[in-house]
């Protein structure tokens, strides 16, 4: 494998968080974050919401937000400034840094959300690791499992994970509706466009570009069309 991009300012990570990613090697951060995750203490000192539903050890920190509607299952923690919006889910393991917010009906399964990171409206981040104050339009997907059997490579080496979603630097800003195929490595600073299918290692401070060919034509008549027997409509 080639040297991954560049991807995150590894000096704004929490002191607790330190050690975390190897920028080598930056999926290790999924195996590593449930190590972490396994001591954390059961501790609710932030905001939640009563319609919220919490399971399993979650420490809230103060100044976080759990939002109405939520569904949390822990293990969870979830920084200071960092919100869980309406209709959101985590589980299976997740990391939320300062400022990160997984919002609206979007869910983080098995996810490290670096400071200020936005996964804010109907998104889908599994297993993943995302690199701070990025941010994905409404309705990006990062998928995390390979249509076909075996595990996920990056860069042509393979990682021993079965589910390995993307990999995205610090401020990387993904178009709506984009979709990030398993095992994708964004480096910092990149623009996708919305609708992309992106898959492979993206170097940093690049611009992913998709451009679909439109076509307009004139809109017909219909009282013309029904007169001209065009269009095959049914009669009265």
């Amino acid at each position: 494998m080639g040297q991954l991009p560049e991807l995150f300012d590894l000096s704004r990570l929490p002191e607790a968080w330190v050690g975390l990613i190897d920028a080598a090697a930056p999926w290790t951060a999924l195996t590593r974050m449930d190590a972490l995750l396994a001591g954390i203490p059961d501790r609710l000192d932030g905001e939640v919401h009563p319609t919220a539903v919490i399971e399993g050890p979650v420490w809230l920190e103060t100044g976080a937000r759990i939002g109405p509607f939520a569904y949390v299952q822990g293990p969870a923690w979830i920084m200071a400034g960092a919100q869980v919006g309406h209709a959101a889910m985590l589980r299976g393991g997740v990391l939320m840094g300062p400022r990160a917010k997984v919002g609206h009906a979007s869910e983080a399964k098995h996810a490290v959300l670096l400071g200020g990171a936005q996964v804010p409206h109907f998104n889908y981040v599994g297993d993943a690791v995302i690199g701070h104050d990025v941010n994905l339009g409404a309705g990006v997907k990062l998928a995390n499992l390979r249509v076909m059997p075996g595990g996920v490579a990056v860069g042509g080496v393979a990682t021993g994970l079965r589910k390995l979603g993307a990999i995205l630097g610090d401020g990387v800003s993904i178009g709506c509706n984009a979709v990030l195929a398993p095992g994708t490595v964004i480096g910092r600073g990149t623009i996708v466009y919305d609708g992309a299918t992106v898959r492979g290692v993206v170097p940093a401070r690049s611009i992913v570009k998709l451009r679909p060919v439109l076509e307009v034509v004139d809109r017909l008549d219909p009282e013309a069309t029904s007169a001209g027997g065009r269009g095959g409509g049914a009669g009265g």
